[in-house]
């Protein structure tokens, strides 16, 4: 597809990319604010965008959008007073934005004494959901970032997938969940298998796992060290969702965490839930999460223009209790009842060509859960080749709605299970088949440990067509297994094409989907 590059964008792009090795902030008080922790956009659409911005003391966010980089001519948005109450976290919306058009902004953050003293200003740009279906849709989507120790570290680059990905100039960045690991200290060092040493960029909250707000928000605090990221969140606006590390691995509402357990002084993993979910709403532009609240909802969909939606699932917040999957009726499932009418009402509405269905876990991988010293079923899949029990009864009913609304163009995309690979859904070789064939594609991890392929469960007759993994757990982002994917879809045939990139963007798979069908 012709996807437009704009000089404003392809220059901001050169400048910042040819950047190499690791700078770290160096967040010195001056006497002006600072906001050296960069930007980010989110959630754009046709006409509005939301702006972040993380300052050094309290401050009145402002931010001015123009059409060029240069920014002779602007127009000014009064944003937030940011002060410790959201970790001087700020999210401001901007409206009345052209459709389809390269927008160039910069924040400053202003004394709330004295107006006049504004920090540096600190650029980014984003592109609008076009109105014309000709201008086609460029995405790419990974998750899982810094888990198992692997954190930051300067002598191999850092985070630098991101410039990888920022490179294909993608419209947005969809970041399918594991956006920090809460659970997952990162000590000093760490030993690869040659015996040399992996050397981590190291903070007082990333020492433990999370229990405080304090802390929750310091991991997120962490991923932002890294020079990689904050370019790119400068340069390619993001949809993000969330899964479990954000919180603690594999948690699910009204679990209690075991005595024996020393890591955690708080047990109730509610409560936890309930600080990550406010600093996770602070540390991401999310228009259904209010900075600084400890309520609020992940699930939302985005309207991408005539060719593509997006529905952004949150499978963890009204999951039932991790369990053997085997009950045969389970009208909570993984995403609630309410969660699950409002994901049908919102495909038989879209209009788009394209329905993606962003899943922060995959449907056919056989993902146990064993932390609770039980056999247990961390996903949807539990192993059983034969009719749907537990969570799997709610992916059943989705399916036969998609199958009976004659709902087109669905396309799966997860992450999560730390490797790279394609299944293909056929109701012929499935023990329940009142569905129409569907993709699933999975990617990830961006710098985090990476895991050999889980068993496919045969209930939905998946086949995989594609996967690359280790042969041994947690390989080191130096031993590669870092993987994104890419969504492109064309404005003049409307084909949806997926690849499979590894680190560096190296293609590893490639497949086109052709738009109009229930199944393919």
């Amino acid at each position: 597809m012709a996807h437009r590059l704009l000089p404003g964008r392809r220059s901001l792009l050169k400048g910042s990319l040819a950047v190499s090795g690791l700078a770290l902030p160096a967040f010195t008080r001056s006497g002006r604010p600072s906001a050296e922790w960069g930007v980010q956009a989110g959630d754009v659409t046709r006409d509005s965008a939301l702006v972040w911005v993380r300052s050094d003391r309290p401050a009145r966010m402002i931010v001015e959008t123009s059409a060029t980089e240069s920014f002779r001519t602007v127009r000014r948005v009064r944003g937030p007073l940011i002060g410790p109450g959201t970790d001087f976290t700020g999210t401001a919306r901007l409206r009345g934005l052209p459709p389809g058009e390269q927008v160039h902004y910069r924040v400053l953050l202003a004394d709330p004494d004295d107006p006049r003293r504004t920090s540096a200003p600190v650029a980014g740009t984003f592109r609008t959901v076009p109105d014309r279906r000709r201008d086609g849709v460029r995405f790419v989507w990974s998750g899982d970032l810094a888990g198992q120790g692997w954190g930051i570290n300067p002598a191999f680059g850092g985070y630098r997938i991101f410039d990888a990905m920022a490179r294909l100039d993608p419209d947005f960045f969809l970041f399918s969940g594991d956006t920090v690991y809460a659970d997952g200290p990162v000590a000093a060092t760490a030993e690869l298998p040659d015996g040399s040493l992996w050397r981590n960029v190291t903070t007082e909250e990333k020492s433990k796992v999370a229990e405080t707000l304090a802390e929750f928000r310091g991991n997120f605090r962490y991923n932002l060290l890294d020079e990689n990221l904050r370019r790119f969140n400068a340069h390619v606006p993001s949809i993000v969702q969330w899964d479990d590390h954000e919180v603690r691995n594999n948690w699910y509402p009204g679990q209690r965490i075991a005595d024996t357990d020393t890591r955690y002084t708080e047990k109730s993993v509610d409560v936890l839930a309930a600080r990550a979910r406010r600093a996770f709403g602070e540390y991401f532009p999310v228009p259904t999460l209010r900075p600084g609240a400890r309520e609020g909802r992940v699930h939302r969909v985005l309207r991408q223009g005539p060719l593509l939606d997006v529905f952004v699932l949150d499978m963890r917040t009204y999951r039932n209790a991790n369990s053997p999957g085997d009950q045969t009726v389970d009208p909570q499932g993984i995403l609630g009842r309410e969660q699950l009418d409002w994901l049908k009402r919102e495909l038989a509405r879209s209009r788009a060509v394209w329905k993606v269905i962003a899943a922060d876990m995959p449907v056919g991988l056989v993902v146990p859960d064993t932390t609770e010293g039980r056999p247990h079923v961390e996903a949807v899949a539990q192993g059983d080749p034969g009719a749907p029990l537990g969570r799997e009864l709610q992916i059943a009913e989705l399916l036969r709605f998609v199958k009976h609304r004659r709902i087109t163009g669905t396309v799966w995309l997860t992450a999560d299970v730390h490797h790279t690979s394609a299944q293909h859904y056929r109701p012929e070789r499935a023990a329940f088949g009142d569905f129409e064939p569907f993709w699933e594609f999975v990617s990830g991890p961006l710098n985090a440990g990476a895991f050999p392929a889980t068993a496919l469960d045969g209930t939905f007759g998946p086949e995989r067509v594609f996967v690359k993994a280790p042969d041994t757990a947690n390989v080191s982002p130096a031993g590669g297994y870092q993987f994104f994917g890419e969504v492109d879809i064309d404005g003049g045939s409307g084909e949806l094409s997926v690849r499979l990139r590894e680190m560096d963007g190296t293609v590893l798979f490639r497949k086109t989907l052709q738009p109009g069908l229930v199944g393919q």
